[in-house]
């Protein structure tokens, strides 16, 4: 949490605006009842004030027979043999008792239905509509008064609401934003071991699912924990304000309701743990299979994938059952709580409104807070299940944030201008490193050492895991070495920046990965630097112009995902123009034409003749008809140099480099 609250420092006057807002909306809550409260007790009763007579001209004149009444007097300046006039209710009829002494009235007011009846019977005045309506001019002037009053509350706290999210959505939305962008970025940072041990849904799931779920904290949760905790204190503090003995009657549930709480919190907080895990699960899962979907169709696996999508899809389904029924089970409690909650309230506050120690108005004020006192109560209770969802999806995202990438660029990087000169020396590499021993480690490579000249062509061939592809990703520095050095143009590549090592290396490798976009795109990966006539430049030495010619759109024409529309040729073709409009200084092939037919290899290998001129040129081949015009074969056995030299020479050494190649002569 109070990570996550570091992005909020940028926000910090918006936050403080919105609990500001939250207070007032808070205070326009708690001032609704009252209002109603208010107008019961005053206007709506209103008739149990006593009247006294007055001038026409005096403050709240009503007219009455001949002579005017008012209610708006000071009792402490009338004089002591003033009469009262009195507005009574008996059997649904009101009546104006007439020439009452200051007892009398006082009597008036808390009278039962014999002290009614008499007055009644010793001569009160059956009041007419028209009457009543001119004695209660005040009253009805009132009621309207406080409707206004209660419109204009609710116009305010609408507004106050509004503004309160409008601000809260547009803060979240900017920090899950930037989140959302600084865990992608993060990602692109790491290395490529992290990218071979993670699987790719889980990543998914951390940049879109798991930062939606933190939005919720920063939109909602906080304020509304704030907003929940402040009205429950705000209802106590009222309510006992207004009467202390009510308001114990009214709290005498709240111990179940805390215990209630407690254990759907703890029971909310493990169902939304497993909940997302199981989601990150599911969508590894459909990530990887919806990826190698050609594959499970080739050996007909769809029934078998099925039931394994079926089985993950059932565990998701439980989680989000047993968090449904968490909430099917509180709710219900809660309300059931409150309805208890307002009948006890219902019937302590009857029976003292009958015996004239509450007023009606106060009764009301009550029952509208006690049927809103247990909301914020069981919003409270969600909303900690909601905040540990978002923990638990925040701590998912720092654990990405916490991947440190093991390949760094360095502090302050040696200037240099790469012109490709390639120097191993004494060079141990191993990808899995068990134990604190370098002795006991799985070496790829073993003290090697070679130089390649600035435009030179040199060629790794060997049986698979000899260490070919190692050597590649070693000069891009993709993975750090043990012991030895690289050197490039006589500089350690630790002490050149990444960004300006890899930029000089143009990468051709046997697997193409073609992004959804259309045709130059995916050969300028949207680099602005490079013009559509580069672009063009680059297609037509490798031969994919003509068939991108005849494409629909030619270079706009759209392309899927890993370019399933096209053939493995044209994607090898896409990958070579790639390379190229990059225009390096050092070309690194890997089987890049392993996949081209033997008429497209043709022209490719006439377009890399053309263009290794005056390149550093690294190619790591199989079929060794591909490599023989190499300047320099380097041949790998069990990640150690076995033979060097030209295509001729080493078939008169009679080695390991010619029995690959009679093996190969005889396969054709």
């Amino acid at each position: 949490m109070k990570r996550l609250l570091k992005y909020l420092k940028p926000h910090k006057w918006v936050m403080t605006a919105a609990t500001i807002l939250v207070l007032f909306i808070i205070v326009v809550e708690l001032y609704r009842p009252i209002i109603i409260g208010d107008a019961i007790d005053d206007y709506i009763n209103g008739y149990y004030s006593p009247y006294v007579v007055c001038d026409v001209n005096a403050e709240g004149a009503v007219s009455y027979n001949d002579f005017y009444l008012t209610r708006d007097f000071d009792a402490e300046t009338v004089a002591s043999d003033t009469t009262y006039y009195q507005i009574l209710l008996y059997e649904n009829q009101y009546y104006m008792a007439e020439a009452l002494s200051l007892e009398e009235s006082l009597a008036l007011v808390e009278a039962d239905s014999a002290l009614l009846e008499k007055h009644v019977a010793d001569g009160a005045v059956l009041l007419e509509r028209d009457q009543l309506k001119e004695l209660r001019y005040y009253d009805f002037r009132g009621i309207l008064a406080a409707a206004g009053l209660y419109l204009f509350m609710m116009l305010l706290g609408f507004i106050l609401n509004a503004a309160d999210t409008w601000m809260l959505q547009k803060m979240g939305q900017n920090i899950i934003y930037e989140m959302r962008e600084e865990v992608f970025t993060h990602i692109h940072s790491l290395s490529l071991n992290f990218f071979n041990n993670t699987p790719v849904g889980k990543l998914v799931t951390r940049v879109s699912n798991d930062t939606e779920a933190v939005n919720e904290l920063f939109t909602t949760i906080l304020v509304r924990l704030f907003k929940n905790v402040v009205k429950i204190i705000g209802y106590a503090i009222v309510m006992l304000s207004i009467d202390k003995r009510m308001a114990g009657v009214s709290f005498l549930l709240l111990p179940a309701v805390g215990v209630l709480t407690f254990y759907f919190r703890y029971m909310s907080r493990k169902a939304y743990q497993i909940t997302r895990n199981k989601i990150t699960e599911l969508n590894t899962f459909l990530s990887e299979h919806i990826s190698g979907m050609k594959l499970i169709q080739i050996f007909a696996r769809e029934k078998e994938k099925y039931q394994e999508f079926e089985t993950k899809s059932h565990e998701l389904f439980r989680a989000n059952w047993r968090e449904t029924m968490t909430f099917a089970i509180f709710r219900p409690s809660i309300y059931l709580l409150s309805v208890v909650a307002m009948i006890i309230v219902i019937g302590t506050g009857s029976h003292s409104v009958l015996n004239d120690t509450l007023s009606l108005g106060t009764l009301f004020i009550f029952i509208s807070y006690i049927s809103s006192f247990f909301e914020p109560i069981q919003e409270l209770a969600e909303q900690f299940g909601t905040l540990q969802s978002s923990l638990a999806s925040a701590e998912k995202i720092f654990s990405i944030l916490d991947e440190q990438p093991e390949i760094v660029s360095p502090a302050n990087p040696t200037d240099v201008t790469i012109q490709g000169r390639i120097e191993f020396k004494n060079v141990w590499f191993a990808y899995e490193k068990e134990g604190d021993n370098p002795e006991n480690w799985h070496y790829i490579l073993k003290d090697v050492s070679f130089v390649i000249e600035p435009g030179q062509k040199v060629a790794f061939v060997g049986a698979t895991g000899a260490g070919k592809s190692t050597i590649l990703n070693l000069i891009g520095r993709y993975f750090d070495i043990q012991k030895g050095e690289i050197l490039i143009d006589g500089v350690n590549i630790l002490d050149i920046d990444t960004d300006v090592l890899r930029g000089a290396i143009g990468q051709v490798q046997q697997d193409v990965f073609i992004f959804t976009g259309d045709i130059k795109s995916n050969i300028s990966l949207n680099n602005e630097n490079i013009r559509l006539e580069e672009i063009k430049r680059a297609a037509t030495i490798v031969n994919a112009d003509p068939f991108i010619q005849k494409m629909p759109e030619g270079y706009d024409s759209p392309v899927t995902e890993r370019g399933s529309t096209l053939s493995a040729g044209q994607r090898q073709l896409l990958s070579f123009a790639r390379t190229l409009a990059y225009n390096p200084s050092i070309l690194v092939l890997d089987e890049a034409t392993a996949n081209i037919d033997t008429e497209t290899e043709s022209l490719i290998t006439n377009a890399l003749e053309k263009l290794m001129d005056g390149r550093t040129t690294i190619m790591v081949a199989h079929r060794l008809s591909t490599i023989q015009h190499a300047d320099k074969i380097i041949v790998m056995h069990h990640g150690k140099i076995r033979e060097s030299g030209s295509h001729q020479e080493l078939l008169k050494q009679n080695g390991l480099y010619k029995k690959l190649y009679d093996l190969q002569l005889v396969e054709a």
